[in-house]
C-alpha cells in the first residue's frame, strides 16, 4: 500500500475510533437510545451510525433492546451497552472503614456493599479491599475476568493522573494506584472522595445537569466536590476542595492537620461528638448523658441525631451550632462560587431540619442577600450511594475515552 493510502486509511480508522468512543459514552450517559438519536447527538449520518452499532455490537460492547415508541412511522431500534460483559470494583473509603460494591456500566449495582476496616493508611489496604471484592464477585458469581477495573474514592488530597494520595502519613505507601493495579492486576482510577460524590450527584442525583453545583460531605471531615460551568472542578494541580481547612477560628480547636481554627473543628461530625463528650462530663441534662457517660466511646453522631429527634434540649442545641458554623463556611463559599445548588450528604445531613434550618440562619446573616436566594440547600437522596456511583462514573467515562476499542486502532496500525 502506497504511503499515501496508508495515511488516509489511518485516518478513516481514526476518525472511526474517535465515533465509536463518542458512542460509548452516549450509551453510557443515555443507558438507551435509538440510532436515529445517536446519529443526530454524534453529527453523523444514519447510516454511517447503523454502520458504527454493527461493529460494536460484534465487539462486544453493544446490544439490540427491542423497539420503541412509534411517533407514527416505523417503531425505532434501541440499543444501548451490553450489561454482563464488563464490570467495575467500586470502594470508598472513609475515615474509619471503607464500602465496597461492583457495577455493570448501566450504573446497576450487581452486589451488595461490603463494610471493610480498613483506611487510607492501611499498609494492607490493597489485600482487605482485594478480599473483599473477591467473596461479592464470588456471591453473585461474576468472574474475575470480567471486571475490567477497580474505582476508589477516598479522602485527602488525591492526585489522580499520577494515582498518589499525598495525605497518606507514609510516603512509602501513598502511590494507592500502583499497590491496587499490582495487587488485581487491572486498571485502576483513584479520585478525591468528595469530587467523586459531587460527580454522582451531577450524574444520577440532586445536582444532574446542573451547571454550578457545591456538593458537601458532611461528615467526619467537610469534603468538598464543585460542579464549575458543567465540570468536576480539581484545581491546578488537583488538590481543590479542602473545605475543612477553611480558618473559621482564631486560636480555636486543634486539627488534625496541624492548625487551629478550622472550620472542621467546629462544624463537623468530629466536632459534634468532641462536644457532646464534654457536655456528657459535666454532666448535662440529657439522654446522651444517661445513655453514654459509662461509655464515651461508644457515641456516634447517629446518637445525637436521634436524641435530637426525641427532642432532647442538648442535643438539639450541638446540631443548631454546627449548623450555624457550617451555614458561615457555606456563605463563604456561595460569595465566592455563585452556586447554583448545594448538596449536602453524609451523617450530618441525615439530621435534615435540625441543621438545615440553623445552616439557612447563617446564610441569612453572612451572604449578600442577592447571592444566597440564588443558592438552594438541599440533602442529597442517594446520601450513601453516590460516592461509589460517581467513582464508578468516573472510571467509565475514562475507560470509554481511553481503552475500549483502542486495540482495534493499534492492529489497523501494525497491520498495514
Amino acid at each position: 500500500m502506497k504511503k499515501s493510502n496508508i495515511t488516509e486509511f489511518l485516518g478513516t480508522e481514526l476518525k472511526k475510533y474517535r465515533l465509536k468512543k463518542e458512542v460509548l459514552k452516549m450509551l453510557y450517559g443515555a443507558d438507551i437510545m435509538s440510532a436515529a438519536d445517536l446519529s443526530h447527538s454524534v453529527g453523523v449520518s444514519n447510516p454511517t451510525m447503523r454502520s458504527l452499532i454493527d461493529e460494536l455490537i460484534q465487539e462486544g460492547y453493544v446490544k439490540f433492546y427491542g423497539l420503541g415508541e412509534s411517533n407514527g412511522g416505523r417503531k425505532p431500534a434501541l440499543y444501548g451497552l451490553v450489561e454482563n460483559t464488563i464490570f467495575v470494583i467500586a470502594c470508598e473509603m472513609g475515615r474509619f472503614h471503607s464500602k465496597v460494591t461492583v457495577f455493570n456500566p448501566r450504573h446497576k449495582q450487581v452486589t451488595r456493599v461490603t463494610l471493610v476496616e480498613t483506611d487510607i493508611n492501611d499498609p494492607e489496604l490493597e489485600e482487605k479491599i482485594y478480599d473483599a471484592a473477591q467473596i461479592l464477585l464470588e456471591e453473585s458469581h461474576i468472574a474475575f475476568d470480567h471486571v475490567i477495573g477497580v474505582a476508589v474514592g477516598m479522602p485527602g488530597l488525591v492526585d489522580s493522573e499520577k494515582g498518589i494520595n499525598y495525605t497518606v502519613k507514609d510516603a512509602e505507601y501513598n502511590n494507592i494506584e500502583a499497590r491496587l493495579m499490582a495487587r488485581f492486576n487491572k486498571d485502576v482510577l483513584i479520585e478525591n472522595d468528595a469530587r467523586a460524590q459531587a460527580y454522582g450527584e451531577y450524574m444520577f442525583g440532586e445536582a444532574n445537569d446542573v451547571e454550578n453545583a457545591l456538593v458537601v460531605n458532611w461528615s467526619w471531615g467537610l469534603g468538598l466536590g464543585m460542579i464549575l460551568n458543567g465540570e468536576c472542578f480539581s484545581g491546578a494541580t488537583g488538590f481543590a476542595g479542602e473545605f475543612s481547612h477553611i480558618k473559621l477560628e482564631e486560636g480555636g480547636e486543634l486539627c488534625i492537620c496541624g492548625k487551629r481554627g478550622c472550620l472542621e473543628t467546629v462544624a463537623s461530625a468530629t466536632a459534634l461528638v468532641r462536644m457532646a463528650k464534654e457536655g456528657i462530663r459535666q454532666n448535662k441534662v440529657s439522654q446522651l448523658t444517661h445513655l453514654f457517660q459509662e461509655d464515651l466511646q461508644a457515641l456516634s453522631p447517629k446518637d445525637i441525631i436521634k436524641a435530637a429527634k426525641r427532642g432532647d434540649e442538648f442535643a438539639i442545641s450541638l446540631l443548631n451550632k454546627v449548623g450555624l458554623a457550617m451555614g458561615k463556611g457555606l456563605a463563604i463559599l456561595i460569595q465566592l462560587l455563585n452556586p447554583e445548588v448545594i448538596v449536602l450528604s453524609g451523617d450530618l445531613a441525615e439530621a435534615n431540619q435540625y441543621v438545615l434550618v440553623p445552616v439557612q440562619q447563617a446564610l441569612n446573616r453572612y451572604c449578600l442577600e442577592n447571592i444566597s436566594q440564588q443558592a438552594q440547600v438541599i440533602v442529597s437522596k442517594q446520601n450513601k450511594g453516590a460516592g461509589l456511583l460517581g467513582v464508578t462514573a468516573m472510571y467509565y467515562n475514562y475507560l470509554f475515552n481511553q481503552a475500549l476499542i483502542q486495540s482495534n486502532y493499534k492492529s489497523v496500525q501494525v497491520k498495514t
